[in-house]
């Protein structure tokens, strides 16, 4: 099963995409808003460039790491890469703020739920900083709740959780000098 996002008011719209073939053009009429929409049947940028990016394999030198989110009830698994500085953390809406967006359907997780800050420590190693945004739900390390204006160092693995969606950090590999 395939989803496509409406363009005016970000519904997703399900279909077997077994049932067509490549190139095919397809309408549909959001269930939502009414609102009809064509899409050509083939594979998204956004999809191609997650299933290119290895996670296993060594993160590029202008990235420091990624966030990979947990396939659940409500949204598939994603690879989002982090960059230096702030990292925004929040479910995608359209005309948002947010720089390092989850989509999904989950509607425990704020706009701008939490931030991570990547930089550097004084040995020239990533160091990997987590703080609530403040969010309605709270973040959670390892099933303990973030407190109000808490930061907490995480590192390569760790396992956090905001709203329903479990995210996993993976650091950038260390590079030799």
């Amino acid at each position: 099963m395939k989803r496509v996002r409406c363009p005016k008011c970000d519904n997703y719209v399900t279909f077997d995409e077994t049932k067509y073939e490549t190139g095919q053009s397809l309408v549909f009429e959001c269930p939502q808003c009414g609102k009809q929409f064509s899409i050509r049947i083939g594979v998204s940028k956004m999809r191609a460039l997650q299933k290119e990016e290895n996670v296993d394999e060594n993160l590029k030198d202008n990235n420091v790491g990624a966030l990979i989110v947990i396939e659940n009830v409500f949204h598939y698994k994603q690879v989002i890469p982090l960059k230096l500085g702030d990292n925004v953390i929040g479910r995608y809406m359209k005309g948002s703020k947010v720089n390092t967006p989850i989509e999904t359907n989950d509607p425990s997780i704020d706009t701008t739920h939490c931030v991570i800050n990547v930089s550097y420590d004084k040995r020239n190693r990533l160091k990997y900083i987590l703080r609530d945004g403040p969010s309605n739900t709270g973040t959670f390390v390892h099933n303990e709740i973030l407190g109000d204006r808490e930061r907490r160092v995480i590192e390569d693995g760790t396992l956090f959780t905001i709203g329903a969606t479990s995210i996993i950090l993976k650091g950038a590999e260390e590079k030799e000098q």
